[in-house]
């Protein structure tokens, strides 16, 4: 079985209840961060997390800029995330998008922190995600100075996962058991 398909297993396995408190905890440690701009994301289906994550980044005074995923692969596009009533759903029905003005794919450079989705990340920071490469071909517009961390399950950080070079590794992971862990980020591209 693949990651991809074995992860994606796993959550679909969890109980609601695990999943509630796995959101409660990452809300907790998402308050724990400190950035001005930070883009995020919704979570749906079985990921980690809820939009409690970005409305206690609001609060703590940062701008939330989330994901418009263009209809064609390529860069994310991105608006401002103003409160739940800005929400609605894209070109992937189950996936919500903010509703405001459009900010162009070059706006996560704006962004000191970059709240990542995946299925798993490994102590080296190679992420591994969906596999469309949204992600990968917008991080590499992100600011030089911008600090990755990618929110996964405390059983999806493992110790190695296959990397590609075209990989944008994270700086940090968010777990709901052990909130954020710093990781050494090999070089990007570099061979593994």
């Amino acid at each position: 079985m693949s990651w991809r398909r074995r992860l994606e297993a796993g959550r679909v396995a969890l109980s609601q209840e695990e999943r509630e408190a796995e959101a409660v905890a990452l809300a907790r440690a998402v308050g724990e961060l400190d950035a001005d701009t930070v883009c995020c994301y919704v979570p749906f289906g079985a990921e980690p997390g809820s939009r409690k994550m970005l409305d206690v980044l609001r609060e703590r005074g940062s701008t939330v800029l989330l994901p418009v995923i263009p209809a064609e692969r390529g860069p994310l596009d991105w608006a401002e995330y103003t409160g739940a009533s800005s929400l609605a759903a894209g070109v992937f029905p189950q996936v919500l998008e903010p509703t405001g003005p459009r900010l162009g794919p070059e706006a996560v450079a704006r962004a000191d922190m970059v709240l990542v989705p995946a299925l798993a990340v490994d102590r080296r920071g190679v992420r591994l995600g969906k596999g469309a490469g949204y992600y990968d071909r917008s991080l590499a517009l992100a600011s030089s100075d911008a600090r990755f961390v990618a929110v996964v399950r405390d059983t999806e950080f493992v110790d190695r996962l296959p990397a590609e070079p075209h990989d944008v590794r994270v700086h940090s992971v968010l777990t709901p058991g052990r909130g954020v862990i710093e990781l050494p980020v090999a070089g990007q591209g570099e061979e593994v």
